[in-house]
């Protein structure tokens, strides 16, 4: 026997066997499940819409009540005079302002130096 031979038997076979397959199926009804439904959505009336909106807005109005009188009852604290800030004298900023001009002038002389070297790489 030959390749091609063996391959028509086992292809004639496997069509037999979804024969028989089909018949069964079919005689047993579906096998398969059917899609699940979705649930209905529920539809409102405009008049329980609106009385589900008029409970809502009365609960906030209650929420809103309850906040007010808890705020009406703290008594009011007078504003207390603000702290008075340290301020630096006259001499000390002076000091400070040459401080950091001999920085910069520091960092701009390096950056001049940096300039005049010639690079070797």
């Amino acid at each position: 026997m030959s390749a091609n031979d063996i391959l028509t038997l086992i292809d004639s076979e496997i069509a037999r066997l979804q024969q028989a397959r089909a018949l069964l199926a079919g005689s047993q009804g579906r096998t398969t499940t059917a899609p699940a439904k979705k649930p209905a959505k529920r539809k409102l009336s405009a008049a329980s819409r609106e009385k589900i909106a008029a409970a809502q807005r009365k609960r906030w109005a209650a929420t809103k009540e309850a906040v007010k009188a808890t705020a009406a009852a703290k008594p009011e604290k007078k504003a207390a005079a603000p702290a008075k800030k340290r301020g630096m004298s006259a001499e000390s900023k002076k000091r400070i302002a040459a401080a950091q001009k001999k920085r910069r002038a520091a960092i701009k002389a390096a950056k001049e130096a940096a300039k005049k070297v010639p690079a070797f790489f």
